[in-house]
C-alpha cells in the first residue's frame, strides 16, 4: 500500500453490532492491544469482551475499510462511549481505543474513524468528545490537534487500581 493519502470515499466506516463484525474487530482490537504490550489473545477472549462491551452498550466500535472490496479485513478500529456531564446535565463522548495498522497509517483512515466518532457523538447530543493519549505520542497528538481538540488546562489525570496486579490495566 502507498504512503498516500486514500480519498474520502474509498473508506468506508461501519459500526460493528453483527457477529462478524465483532469477529473482525477482535483480529485488529488484539493486535492493538499486543501494540501496547499486552500477550496475544490465544482462547479468543477478544471478540467475547467486545462482544459484551457493544451488547451492553458500553461502548460502540467502529472499523474501517478500504472500499469496494466487501471481503477485506479492517485496517482501522476506534472505540467510543458516551459519558454522563453532570454540570450540564447532558453527555459528553469519550473516544477510548484508536488504532490504524502500520501499513494503512498515513492515509486518512485514523481521520475518518473520528469523524465518523464526532458524527455519532453530535447525532446523540453530546456537548464534547473528549479522548485521553500518551503525551510522548506526537503522531496522535498533531492528528487530534489538527481535527480541532486542544489540551485541558488545569485537570490532572489520576487513577487508583482496584484490580489485583494479574488483571491490572
Amino acid at each position: 500500500m502507498s504512503s498516500a493519502s486514500v480519498p474520502n470515499e474509498a473508506l468506508r466506516v461501519v459500526t460493528c453490532e453483527t457477529e462478524e463484525s465483532l469477529a473482525a474487530a477482535s483480529v485488529l482490537f488484539n493486535q492493538y492491544r499486543h501494540h501496547y504490550g499486552e500477550p496475544p489473545d490465544a482462547d479468543d477472549r477478544t471478540i467475547g469482551w467486545l462482544t459484551d462491551m457493544v451488547r451492553s452498550k458500553m461502548l460502540t466500535i467502529y472499523t474501517a475499510f478500504v472500499n469496494p472490496s466487501e471481503d477485506a479485513p479492517p485496517i482501522g478500529l476506534a472505540t467510543s462511549h458516551a459519558v454522563p456531564a453532570s454540570l450540564t446535565m447532558g453527555r459528553f463522548w469519550q473516544l477510548r481505543d484508536l488504532y490504524v495498522l502500520p501499513g494503512s497509517r498515513r492515509r486518512g483512515v485514523a481521520a475518518a474513524l473520528m469523524s465518523a466518532v464526532r458524527e455519532a457523538a453530535l447525532s446523540a447530543g453530546a456537548t464534547r468528545l473528549s479522548l485521553v493519549t500518551e503525551t510522548d505520542n506526537q503522531a496522535a497528538l498533531r492528528l487530534y490537534l489538527g481535527l480541532g481538540f486542544r489540551p485541558v488546562e488545569g485537570l490532572a489525570s489520576l487513577s487508583l487500581d482496584l484490580a489485583p496486579p494479574e488483571v491490572r490495566e
